[in-house]
C-alpha cells in the first residue's frame, strides 16, 4: 500500500505525515511547494490542485485528499484532484469533509457536498472523514482575547464538539492504513461538548485572567472580523458558522472519532495551554 497525503506541508497534512509515520508507514508528501516538506522525512512530490498532474500520483493506491483551504474554487480544485486520481489508478480516496455532510446548514459545507457527489461520480472506493470543529479555530484568536479580556462570536449558548488537529489526523492515519474503511462516511467530533462561554472560562483559568464569552448578532459578529482584517467573504463564512454553531450544528454525541483512534479526544484545557 503507497499512501500519499495532498497539502502536506498544512497544518492538517503535518499531523497526518507524523501520524501515519507512528505506526511505521511511509507516506508520499504531496505539496504545492515540495521544498517546504523536506523536513518531514518522507518522499516528496509537487502537487498543486489547480492543476493537478496525475503523474504525481502514479504508484499511489491510496490518496488521502486534504481539503484545499482555497475558498474562491476549492470544489472544483478538489475535482481535478479527484480526475487526477482516477487517471492515475489510485483505488481509494480519503477525503476530509465537514461534520453532516450534506445535512450540514453551513456555507462552508457547500464545497464539502459537492466534493463527496464527485467523489461518487468519480467511482473510486472513498472513505468520508466529515471532520468537525478544530479547536485551533478558538485558539488562535487567544492573543487578542486575552488583550481584551473577551472572546468574541455569534453562536450565544450553542455547543460545539471541537476535537484537537492531531485527533483528527490520527483518524486519517487508521482510516488510510485499513482498506476494511473503504466506502465508509464517519461523523467525527470531540467527545465533550461546549458552548463559547465554556471556552473562554477555559481560557481565563489556564491564563490566570478573566475572559468572558460575548455573543453577538451574525452581521456584527461578520463586521468585526473584518474590522480585524480578514477579507469580506471569509469574515461572511466564518460568521455563518459561528451562528449555525449556535444551532447545534458543530455538535455530535457519536463519539466516533475516538471509538476510531482507539482513545479519548484531546480536552480543550490541553489545547488551550499548549497555544498558550
Amino acid at each position: 500500500m503507497t499512501i500519499a497525503v495532498t497539502a502536506a506541508t498544512g497544518q492538517l497534512g503535518r499531523l497526518a505525515i507524523a501520524a501515519l509515520k507512528a505506526r511505521g508507514a511511509s507516506p508520499i508528501a504531496l505539496a504545492r511547494s515540495p521544498e517546504k516538506a523536506a523536513d518531514l522525512g518522507v518522499e516528496t512530490r509537487a502537487f498543486d490542485y489547480t492543476i493537478a498532474d496525475p503523474a504525481a500520483l502514479q504508484g499511489v493506491t491510496t490518496l488521502v485528499l486534504i481539503s484545499s483551504n482555497d475558498f474562491n474554487d476549492r470544489a472544483g480544485q478538489h475535482r481535478r484532484a479527484i480526475q487526477a486520481a482516477k487517471e492515475a489508478g489510485v483505488s481509494r480516496i480519503l477525503y476530509t469533509s465537514i461534520l453532516k455532510g450534506d445535512a450540514s446548514p453551513l456555507i462552508l459545507a457547500q464545497d464539502h457536498i459537492a466534493t463527496e457527489a464527485a467523489l461518487r461520480e468519480a467511482g473510486i472506493p472513498a472513505t468520508i472523514l466529515r471532520n468537525g470543529w478544530y479547536t485551533e479555530n478558538y485558539t488562535g484568536a487567544l492573543g487578542a482575547a486575552l488583550a481584551h479580556g473577551a472572546m468574541i462570536g455569534a453562536a450565544g449558548e450553542g455547543q460545539v464538539a471541537s476535537a484537537a488537529r492531531k485527533d483528527f489526523a490520527e483518524a486519517i492515519a487508521v482510516t488510510a492504513l485499513d482498506a476494511s474503511h473503504a466506502g465508509k462516511t464517519y461523523e467525527l467530533a470531540g467527545d465533550t461538548a461546549h458552548t463559547g462561554a465554556d471556552f473562554a472560562a477555559a481560557v481565563a483559568k489556564a491564563a490566570g485572567k478573566p475572559v468572558a464569552y460575548v455573543s453577538m448578532p451574525q452581521a456584527d459578529y461578520a463586521a468585526a472580523l473584518v474590522g480585524f482584517g480578514l477579507p469580506e467573504g471569509f469574515a461572511q463564512i466564518l460568521a455563518d458558522s459561528d451562528a449555525r454553531a449556535g444551532e447545534g450544528a458543530l455538535n455530535d454525541t457519536s463519539h466516533t472519532l475516538s471509538r476510531l483512534i482507539g482513545g479519548p479526544t484531546t480536552p480543550i484545557a490541553e489545547t488551550i495551554a499548549a497555544a498558550l
